[in-house]
């Protein structure tokens, strides 16, 4: 009897560490857009200097990831491009992150990755499953940079251009790392007026006003730190169990 007692317990105990490694997000997963604003875009552009002043980097990284509504709402088309890159310590990796960069262009204050449904890095995106990777791990879901110029064009059904939900990104930035994730530089995005060219993002990664480019609103950014409560939850969640245990 004590020991099915024992085996009941450490199932448990181990259903509840597959639980944890799971690659869908804490919320589930990410979950489809489909009322994306017809026409919507827009952009962030990587400044003239980098946050990541050190190695093999000649001057900044060059390039842009462009985003516009999918057809019919349903996602976001993505255009990105990347030159200059640093000539070790690749593969480089972009995601979108949390936080609009600061003005002094600190690539830190992005904070984590855009992941409205807590799903955390690890274990890496599965890219034949993009529901259950971190909204914002693009690199992850559609490839790393690996060529100097790179560009591609992929499409991503769970980033939305309509303000006040998680998956929102249009007030947030987008970073450039190294393979060992050190971060090289940063950019805001910004909404790109469609009857108007747009103006690159200045040095520093603040978003000009100026015709064409429009700075995305940040008061409606959702906060997604409701990953620190569940961690809190899950600790205790563990005292029941090691106590049955210590009565055995």
């Amino acid at each position: 009897m004590r020991l099915s007692n024992i085996i009941s317990v450490s199932a448990l105990g181990a259903s509840g560490v597959l639980a944890q490694n799971a690659t869908t997000g804490k919320l589930g997963d990410a979950l489809v857009v489909s009322n994306n604003p017809a026409g919507k875009s827009v952009i962030g552009t990587l400044p003239t200097d980098p946050f990541f002043k050190a190695g093999s980097l000649n001057g900044n990284v060059v390039g842009s990831v462009k985003a516009t509504s999918g057809p019919g709402g349903r996602g976001v088309d993505y255009e990105v491009s990347f030159s200059s890159l640093p000539t070790e310590g690749g593969n480089f990796s972009f995601h979108i992150h949390d936080a609009p960069v600061p003005t002094d262009g600190n690539c830190t204050g992005t904070l984590a990755h855009l992941d409205p449904f807590i799903r955390g890095e690890d274990p890496v995106c599965d890219s034949t499953k993009p529901a259950t990777c971190q909204v914002g791990d693009l690199a992850g879901k559609y490839g790393k940079i690996t060529s100097d110029p790179y560009t591609a064009k992929f499409h991503d059904d769970f980033t939305s251009l309509v303000e006040g939900v998680g998956s929102y990104f249009a007030n947030r930035s987008f970073v450039v790392h190294f393979a060992n994730k050190t971060r090289i530089t940063c950019a805001n995005f910004a909404i790109l007026d469609s009857n108007s060219t747009y103006t690159p993002t200045p040095s520093g990664g603040v978003v000009p006003t100026a015709p064409g480019l429009v700075p995305a609103a940040t008061s409606t950014r959702p906060v997604t730190a409701a990953a620190g409560a569940l961690n809190i939850a899950k600790h205790f969640a563990v005292a029941p169990v090691m106590a049955l245990l210590l009565a055995l």
